[in-house]
């Protein structure tokens, strides 16, 4: 079953039924965002200190072409597991790390999200897609599939067990790390002289929130009126 905490709305966690959920909850483009952030300062430390990094079966030969924004997107418009389910798998995957000494980078970070949330999903969710759907919104092959959750599982030694205290404390650092301000814009008219009136909703350190309508011309903006 799927933890939903209310305490921590601004992640949009909260999963409103099959078929009902249209936008893409607010907690991948958090988790995209810390996990490409790791990957950059990882690989920036290994390049300065020449250090080998340690090569695990979650390695690939080369980084793959799709970013890690959209892998996450990927996953979670095929897979349908809970939106909590990310918050575990991230859980779950600052373990292995921690366990294996391994270091998160681009050659690693697709096999380890792909498995951590299909691990995350069997754990939490009442229903969950077998490996062999999985291993296809992956990319990998079932018989990857099934060794990846494998080696994830004795590498966590089956400890899966995640408290409301620790889910609390990584939505929390889910929170602060995306708590600077992000937007959404609507574009509401056209006038002329090549201006434009745009509706956007900005929220600041994940929880306030304020729309104003902003009339826009190329490099030039100024707020027009507040709506909340």
């Amino acid at each position: 079953m799927a933890v939903i905490s209310g305490s921590f709305s601004s992640l949009e966690l909260e999963k409103y039924g099959e078929g009902l959920l249209t936008e893409k909850p607010r907690v991948l483009s958090v988790l995209s965002s810390i996990l490409e952030r790791s990957v950059q300062k990882n690989e920036k430390l290994v390049r300065a200190s020449k250090m080998k990094d340690v090569v695990t079966m979650f390695h690939a030969s080369e980084a793959p072409a799709l970013s890690i924004t959209k892998y996450i997107e990927r996953i979670f418009k095929y897979s349908s597991c809970s939106n909590s389910c990310f918050v575990v798998a991230y859980i779950y995957m600052e373990r292995f790390l921690q366990r294996t000494g391994t270091c998160l980078t681009s050659l690693n970070v697709h096999r380890l999200l792909i498995t951590s949330i299909l691990v995350a999903a069997k754990f939490m969710d009442v229903d969950c897609y077998s490996n062999g759907y999985y291993a296809k919104v992956g990319g990998v092959s079932i018989g990857e599939m099934n060794n990846l959750e494998m080696t994830f599982l004795l590498s966590l030694d089956f400890k899966l067990h995640v408290t409301t205290e620790m889910f609390e404390k990584y939505c929390q650092q889910l929170e602060d790390v995306g708590g600077h301000q992000t937007g959404h814009f609507r574009k509401v008219q056209t006038l002329k002289d090549d201006w434009t009136i745009i509706e956007a909703t900005l929220t600041r350190h994940s929880r306030s929130k304020q729309t104003v309508l902003v009339k826009y011309q190329k490099d030039k903006a100024c707020v027009f009126s507040w709506l909340t």
